[in-house]
């Protein structure tokens, strides 16, 4: 430990200092062996949609025959659970938790999985958030997992630099909407991830267009061609503002919505790891 004296006798643990940490790197070890690889997914601003784009990645990445994780690292506004109808609370085993396992097998861990009411309020310190985000990776039973999808928070704070300095990361998915406002905080989560070394996959923009029912004309949300985001990432995809999406998320049915959504975007990445 890093304040030990080194003076055992006057210490609680009488000793045991280095059994306990071997026990319990034992216990991570065992816990995300399984996990193949990790990928963050980010946008740097709030409300732009890194939930439903964690969530559809996940999806789709078990409809190519992948196992598919998510772990939701947004602790004060996780939104994942309520995107796949989970209702249930998180079960232990010894001094680890077993993930959530959905009906199409995706697997989940997040706070809202362990509060006693889905809208109580996390109301804890930056210091506190950041321990239960390594928390999730460490003392959680993934299994045997091909990809592990991280939900963000927006920012660039301390839960994104516990993720990227706690976890494997294998690459981050930026969540983008078209607009200047949102490409300028963009670029500020892309200088963190150049900063840590952190391979950038590529760019999902979200709310490009919403489709005209009748015609099925695209009508742009945030401008023409001159609102696109400008930070001269890869997009990987454009995806509407979808009636039908929002309505699954609401009831808790996205993995049975019948979309390709984001299926491009995994079978690039899928390939590229």
């Amino acid at each position: 430990m890093s304040s030990c004296n080194h003076d055992c006798g006057s210490c609680g643990s009488n000793g045991n200092c280095a059994t306990q940490n071997e026990e319990k790197d034992a216990r991570v070890l065992a816990n995300t062996k399984g996990v193949k690889k990790v990928i963050g997914v980010v946008g740097g601003k709030g409300g732009v949609g890194k939930s439903l784009v964690t969530s559809l990645m996940a999806i789709q990445t078990q409809r190519l025959g992948y196992k598919a994780a998510v772990l939701d690292a947004d602790i004060t506004g996780p939104s994942v659970p309520k995107i796949f109808g989970i209702t249930k609370f998180a079960e232990a085993d010894g001094n680890s938790l077993i993930p959530y396992t959905t009906e199409k097998g995706t697997k989940v861990m997040s706070m809202n999985l362990l509060l006693q009411n889905d809208t109580d309020p996390v109301l804890w310190r930056g210091p506190v958030i950041s321990g239960v985000v390594k928390q999730f990776w460490e003392d959680v039973q993934w299994g045997d997992v091909d990809f592990l999808f991280v939900d963000m928070p927006p920012g660039t704070g301390d839960v994104p630099m516990t993720v990227f300095q706690s976890l494997p990361v294998d690459g981050i998915l930026v969540v983008s909407t078209p607009q200047s406002l949102v490409s300028m905080i963009v670029k500020k989560a892309l200088k963190m991830a150049e900063m840590m070394n952190v391979p950038v996959l590529g760019m999902v923009e979200n709310m490009r267009f919403l489709k005209c029912p009748d015609c099925g004309k695209e009508i742009p949300l945030f401008g023409g061609d001159e609102a696109v985001d400008s930070t001269a990432l890869m997009v990987l995809e454009r995806i509407p503002l979808d009636p039908a999406v929002a309505a699954a998320c609401d009831a808790g049915q996205l993995e049975d919505l019948d979309t390709d959504y984001l299926a491009q975007t995994a079978k690039v990445i899928t390939e590229a790891l």
